[in-house]
């Protein structure tokens, strides 16, 4: 299940959701090398993603993570390893990294902004990023291995998504072999059901985590962020907001829930 849009419109602009996806997108083009220069690739992964062994000291200085291609993450004691809770929310791995979160951000976020305000909207999304890398490094606190992604942070947008509007339709893409279908769900399912996914993802996880290697995706962290999205949403929200946008939306769709 893909998401495509919803049937929510905005009351105003998304200013900071283009922001973020600018920032997002530029990093990816000018310091990762769009994916296209494999050593640009690796070096910001290694120097700005999420070490949790290097944050905790539990991973041995030295220990070489290979990324392929001949090329490997040394753990190290840097001092930008402090910074890497922030950094490693604008990087990504690979194309459909980063277009995958910046789909899911492009369809959840300008509603959740629109609710909260611009500014409220930034730190909910930066406070929710960290929640999630917290999440991550408290699950594997000895891992060698980088995390990257926007994806923590967006999974606390998701969550408030969740709080704010369940009932409203996303309209999901189902692919089946060589059928393509659109089919308008309600959000508490759709993001439920992804919520769920994670949880049955990460609990293997759970048991292997003095596995060499360990996982390649951070389900752990989208859980995390998830669950700060649900808990804070509450507290960022912008209640003069929600209020005009419930009753413009009910002037549009007065049959609406």
């Amino acid at each position: 299940m893909i998401p495509l849009s919803d049937d929510n419109p905005t009351l105003r602009t998304p200013i900071v959701t283009y922001l973020l996806l600018g920032a997002i997108g530029a990093t990816w083009v000018f310091v990762q090398g769009a994916g296209l220069n494999t050593l640009a690739l690796v070096s910001s992964v290694c120097n700005l993603g999420l070490v949790p062994g290097e944050l905790t000291g539990g991973a041995p200085v030295g220990l070489e993570v290979p990324l392929g291609d001949g090329l490997a993450c040394v753990v190290d004691q840097e001092p930008i390893n402090r910074l890497t809770p922030l950094t490693s929310m604008f990087l990504h791995g690979s194309w459909g990294h980063i277009l995958g979160n910046c789909l899911f951000f492009w369809v959840f976020g300008n509603n959740v902004e629109d609710s909260m305000g611009r500014m409220r909207f930034l730190v909910f999304y930066v406070v929710c990023g960290l929640a999630a890398a917290a999440a991550q490094v408290a699950v594997d606190p000895s891992s060698p291995i980088p995390m990257v992604g926007a994806s923590g942070a967006i999974s606390g947008v998701m969550g408030a998504y969740l709080i704010l509007y369940p009932r409203v339709r996303v309209n999901m893409l189902f692919i089946f072999i060589i059928i393509f279908r659109i089919i308008p769900l309600p959000a508490w399912l759709v993001l439920l059901y992804w919520f769920g996914l994670q949880v049955i993802t990460g609990l293997p996880q759970l048991n292997q985590l003095n596995a060499e290697g360990g996982s390649g995706v951070a389900v752990w962290a989208h859980v995390g962020g998830f669950v700060a999205g649900l808990v804070l949403v509450k507290f960022f929200e912008n209640r003069n907001l929600t209020s005009r946008r419930s009753g413009w939306r009910h002037r549009l769709h007065p049959d609406h829930p």
